[in-house]
């Protein structure tokens, strides 16, 4: 199902900034809709959102109505790490998308959210009920969702001033070569390939930092495991800072080009540690979610097991890292 409205603009400014105004959606969705493919301008078809209208031009948006999920629809569960009357933090399994969007057709984390009557904060609208923070569909990991909209202001303000972090565990192809490796490229979208983001240098990147700590190597010492510090929260961070010093996560079907790589049902990349400050107490917390049984079979079959339970402590992993980034 789907509704076309259609509006006319009476002074120039960009396409999104109009939608926005006319529209009771976020920013980030009208971008959505734009980049999707859902808008008209004099009835031709633009994917820019930044295109500068002229007075007097008409706009027309087709909005898509979200598939009502029904509770039989959704296949998965989501293991619950923490709960409280202000938050939840969860383990998002691989696979499942974390909102509704016009292109996203499977049940996601905010349809099971919604049908396990967890109560959730309004201030990301309509499809991201509760989603202070996103991980890619094949991310696997912990998540900390807002159930109040005052939780869900401290939490994002948390997000923008560093106070809140997390740490990834990835396995990694071919191995690093220092045990401390720090990247701080800007990232903008790929101009070859608009799936894939990529460093780049030009005004519409953003700064983005990563470190990366080796915590073990494999048996046949062609694969790594390592643990990602992220500074930024940018789109594919992680994979496109690998990237730039050509190395790739394993199961990364867009960035990882190696034919003869190991295979991986899934790509190898788990939020693995989350920190903030309660909305309410205001203690620090920490949490740390498990991996799932294909990531955890598939490093149980390369590593050594005894060196990867010891550096896979939560409190080894944090130590590992200068202080000043926690």
């Amino acid at each position: 199902m789907s509704e076309i409205k259609s509006f006319v603009c009476n002074e120039p400014q960009r396409l999104d900034a109009f939608l926005a105004s006319q529209l009771d959606d976020t920013r980030s969705q009208i971008a959505a809709l734009i980049k999707s493919g859902f808008v008209k301008v004099d009835n031709k078809a633009t994917t820019k959102n930044g295109l500068k209208l002229k007075e007097g031009q008409s706009v027309l948006i087709e909005i898509v109505q979200a598939k009502q999920t029904k509770p039989q629809d959704i296949d998965f569960d989501v293991e619950i790490l923490y709960e409280d009357d202000d938050i939840l933090v969860i383990n998002k399994p691989s696979g499942v998308t974390v909102h509704p969007a016009p292109s996203v057709k499977e049940p996601t984390l905010v349809d099971w959210l919604k049908h396990k009557d967890i109560r959730l904060s309004t201030i990301s609208g309509q499809e991201r009920h509760g989603i202070v923070h996103r991980l890619d569909k094949g991310t696997s990991g912990a998540m900390v969702v807002a159930k109040t909209n005052e939780a869900h202001e401290f939490l994002s303000l948390q997000l923008q001033d560093k106070t809140m972090g997390r740490y990834y565990l990835a396995v990694i192809n071919p191995p690093l070569k220092e045990e401390l490796t720090t990247v701080e490229l800007n990232i903008g979208r790929s101009t070859h390939n608009r799936l894939k983001m990529a460093c780049s240098n030009s005004s519409k990147s953003k700064s983005a930092k990563t470190m990366f700590k080796v915590l073990a190597l494999s048996n046949d010492e062609n694969l790594q495991l390592v643990a990602c510090k992220l500074f930024t929260g940018r789109t594919h961070q992680i994979r496109v800072h690998l990237e730039s010093m050509n190395r790739h996560i394993l199961g990364d079907h867009i960035y990882a080009q190696s034919p003869k790589m190991d295979k991986s049902e899934r790509i190898l990349l788990h939020a693995y540690i989350i920190y903030f400050i309660h909305p309410k107490s205001k203690e620090k917390l920490f949490f740390s979610a498990p991996l799932d049984s294909v990531t955890k079979d598939f490093i149980e079959k390369k590593f050594d097991m005894e060196q990867i339970n010891e550096v896979t402590d939560t409190s080894t992993i944090l130590r590992g890292f200068p202080t000043t980034t926690i």
